[in-house]
């Protein structure tokens, strides 16, 4: 286990070809090893920084869902990475809502490309290495002097830095601490998502499917549906369907028949612990309401989840030298596809920040932070708008552009 205070840097040590900008490069603990915390520990490193990545999980879960690729998620792959980018996603080029009987009610051009969680998480770690991506280590606790912050795991080891950043996702430890009492506000409605292999679907749905993100709309919910990449290597180059169908739960026992009569606190449930009769239930309700193509895409899915929508904004995303981002920070609804997005450009910009104050950390936080909660104001404010329109209101209208994905705005 190491200590990230003990250790000086290895001048010799192989920084993926680039010049490191300091003789001795200063400590950075990242708390959370996945798209954000890897995407924000690659671009400390690319600065000089000697960089320790703590993950909680002991392996990977493949299980992750699909992901819309916006410019901040694929940024390290056109800017800074060997690898190549077409490996590693789908694109489509329509946006599609179906009505019933599989009839397309609105089409439009809009290209967009996908990736899975596990296949963008696999290609940043091997930029990233496993050297110093260390498993098994769930932060409890941090606390910090003037100079560097230390975090507490809870096999009994701590690891110390310059810099503490927190990219440990919705129920952070971090938002602990930078933004205690940040409130958790279950949104009315949850998501069921899957994927499921295009070869298990019928040539008459995948033809509907065909090249496009397909939405249909119902009565106080909404399902959408695009293609992303195996995250499986094994040699075959085949593609999941993702989908997500939002459903109205309200608060209370019918939502605790989900999450376990806890669900002030749960957030999302991996296959494994999503009730049997609540699968059979939501396959049911899908032949019933769905159009044929989405209700097979539905149906198909062995292994769905539940993630229990909700809207979580800190008010602070920094504490002294301990900071937050991504999902720790803003866990805005999905409808706007940015969430992936929005841990990336809060890695980016804060290394843009300490690279543009000479290395100035204290004042590089401070630059850095008003603007990312900006941010998160801005995406949690349209998404809600989103999710209103779509799941109580029934004033969603699929040629309305203010609807479309994006981070910074409908599109963008």
């Amino acid at each position: 286990m190491p200590e990230a205070s003990s250790r000086c840097a290895d001048a010799a040590r192989n920084r993926g070809g680039r010049r490191m900008r300091e003789p001795k490069s200063r400590q950075a603990v990242v708390v959370g090893g996945s798209i954000g915390g890897l995407t924000t520990a690659l671009l400390l490193r690319d600065l000089g920084w000697d960089v320790d990545v703590f993950e909680r999980s002991t392996r990977d879960d493949a299980r992750g869902g699909g992901i819309v690729l916006q410019p901040d998620t694929i940024r390290w792959f056109t800017e800074r990475s060997t690898q190549a980018l077409e490996s590693l996603i789908t694109s489509t080029h329509l946006v599609q809502y179906l009505g019933s009987g599989n009839h397309v009610a609105h089409r439009e051009y809009a290209q967009w490309s996908y990736s899975s969680w596990a296949t963008l998480h696999a290609a940043l770690l091997r930029d990233f290495g496993a050297e110093r991506y260390w498993r098994g280590h769930r932060a409890v606790a941090v606390v910090q002097d003037a100079s560097t912050a230390t975090v507490e795991f809870d096999n009994g080891g701590s690891a110390t830095g310059d810099l503490v950043v927190f990219a440990d996702g919705v129920n952070s430890v971090g938002r602990q601490y930078v933004s205690p009492n940040t409130p958790v506000r279950y949104s009315g409605y949850i998501g069921w998502r899957g994927l499921v292999p295009e070869r298990l679907l019928s040539s008459e749905t995948s033809a509907v499917l065909e090249d496009s993100v397909t939405y249909a709309l119902l009565p106080d919910s909404h399902i959408v549906m695009y293609p992303v990449p195996s995250p499986v290597n094994d040699g075959r180059a085949e593609r999941l369907m993702n989908f997500v169908w939002y459903r109205n739960v309200p608060a209370g026992h019918r939502l605790d028949q989900f999450v376990g009569g806890a669900s002030a606190g749960v957030l999302s449930l991996h296959p494994d612990r999503v009730p049997h009769i609540e699968v059979e239930r939501m396959r049911t309700d899908a032949t019933r309401n769905l159009p044929p193509a989405a209700a097979e895409v539905v149906s198909r899915c062995d292994a769905p989840y539940v993630q229990v929508v909700s809207d979580i904004r800190a008010a602070q995303m920094v504490r002294g030298r301990v900071a937050i981002l991504g999902d720790a920070a803003c866990a805005a609804r999905p409808h706007a596809a940015a969430g992936t997005a929005k841990a990336a450009a809060d890695a980016w910009n804060l290394a843009a920040a300490i690279e543009e104050t000479g290395g100035g950390l204290d004042r590089a936080l401070q630059v850095w932070e008003p603007v990312q909660l900006a941010l998160s104001a801005q995406l949690e404010s349209r998404v809600q708008t989103m999710g209103e329109r779509s799941q109580f209101d029934n004033s969603w209208r699929p040629e309305d552009p203010g609807l479309r994905f994006g981070l910074y705005g409908p599109g963008i």
